[in-house]
C-alpha cells in the first residue's frame, strides 16, 4: 500500500510539471529496473519497478535536458554522451529539490542500492546544505542559490520552475 501512495505522490508531480509517465511492459534490460526513457517521457513497468524514487531522478534527466533534445531521448538521434557527468549532477541536484517539494525522505531517492553506493554521502551533504552542482541548476534558469541577503522562498531547493 506505501509503494502505491508513494508511487501516485511521485507520478502525480511528474506529470504535473509536464513529463509523460506511460505504463507499458518493458522487456528490455534497462539502466533502472521497470524504468525508460523515451521521447520525453518515462515508461514505467510497475512489475519490474523497485524504487519508486528512482522516478525522480529519471525526470531530472528530462527536466535539464534542453528543451529541443527531450524528443530525442531514448532514440538514437540523441547524442551517444548524454548525459554526461555534468547532465547527471544536475539530475541528482534536481532530484533532491523535488523530493523536498514532496516532503519525502532523501532515502526515497538516494537509497541504498543506487548512486553507486555514494547515496549516503550525498544525503549528508544536501541535509547540511551543501548542495552540490546548485551552480548548474541556477545556470538552467531553474532556481536561486541560496544567499545571506535573499532568504526568501524563491531560494534553493525551491525552485523557480521544474522544466529548463
Amino acid at each position: 500500500m506505501f509503494k502505491e501512495k508513494l508511487l501516485h505522490t511521485i507520478t502525480s508531480f511528474i506529470e504535473e510539471i509536464g513529463i509523460g509517465i506511460i505504463y507499458q511492459k518493458i522487456d528490455e534490460p534497462c539502466f533502472l529496473p521497470g524504468l525508460k526513457l523515451y521521447k520525453g517521457n518515462i515508461l514505467v513497468d510497475k512489475n519490474k519497478l523497485q524504487y519508486p524514487g528512482d522516478l525522480l531522478h529519471e525526470a531530472g534527466h528530462i527536466a535539464t535536458t534542453l528543451p529541443e533534445q527531450r524528443l530525442l531521448i531514448g532514440t538514437p538521434e540523441m547524442p551517444e554522451n548524454w548525459p554526461s557527468d555534468g547532465d547527471e549532477i544536475a539530475t541528482v541536484i534536481w532530484s533532491y529539490a523535488a523530493l523536498h517539494k514532496l516532503n519525502l525522505a532523501p532515502e526515497i531517492v538516494f537509497h541504498e542500492n543506487g548512486y553507486k553506493n555514494q547515496s549516503k554521502w550525498l544525503i549528508e551533504k544536501f541535509e547540511n546544505k551543501n548542495y552540490i552542482g546548485l551552480p548548474l541548476l541556477e545556470w538552467m534558469g531553474l532556481c536561486h542559490q541560496n544567499s545571506k541577503e535573499d532568504s526568501s522562498h524563491l531560494t534553493f531547493p525551491n525552485m523557480i520552475k521544474w522544466l529548463r
